[in-house]
């Protein structure tokens, strides 16, 4: 009889009324609805895998910068890296590396970071997809127009959230990984560059 009541009770209430935050969060994130798993999480480290997955990087070194585990620090650094902020990612790789001295994906990605960080400080160096801007925009209005203008129909123009979206769907889920393909990509697309 007990068994019965527990069952109506479940059905009535929701399966949800009897499971932890952390449990919920993680049905939430097998769902892949990772922000709303990120906000129901308790324990911080789950919270930030979640907003980690939901691209919400600052949100996740929120989280991780929590807990003081290696773990914890080799997580922010991924997500500080991802955000391009390349000295706070060698600080979390270091300090992942000091709790953990043999752990080799930390090394790996601390040298990457530093290589990043290298690029962005030398003169002249491109970032491509880090947003550094032009210095200066000069216009020419002596020449002639021979340009081409190209309209956008609104239900085709794409903006900065939907391109984010796309690109994150397709990123694979160990950083490292990405990462190396990803700075692979751009060496061998400036050696295909003609020098000046």
């Amino acid at each position: 009889m007990a068994r019965w009541t527990l069952m109506v009770l479940t059905g009535l209430l929701g399966a949800s009324w009897f499971l932890t935050p952390d449990q919920q969060g993680q049905r939430l994130m097998n769902a892949e609805q990772f922000s709303a798993a990120a906000e129901t999480f308790d324990d911080p480290m789950r919270s930030g895998v979640a907003w980690y997955r939901a691209g919400e990087f600052e949100n996740a070194v929120q989280s991780f910068a929590r807990v003081r585990s290696p773990e914890s620090a080799y997580n922010r650094g991924n997500a500080w890296m991802l955000l391009g902020k390349y000295d706070k990612a060698i600080a979390s790789y270091q300090e992942a590396i000091e709790q953990r001295p043999d752990w080799k994906e930390a090394k790996d990605n601390l040298k990457i970071a530093e290589a990043r960080q290298k690029m962005t400080d030398a003169p002249g160096g491109d970032m491509g997809d880090q947003r550094l801007g032009a210095d200066k925009i000069v216009f020419d209005k002596k020449k002639s127009n021979q340009g081409q203008d190209t309209e956008v129909a609104g239900s085709r123009a794409t903006t900065d959230a939907n391109v984010q979206a796309i690109w994150l769907r397709q990123v694979q889920t160990q950083p490292a990984d990405f990462l190396k393909s990803k700075f692979a990509y751009q060496q061998a697309s400036r050696s295909e560059e003609p020098s000046p």
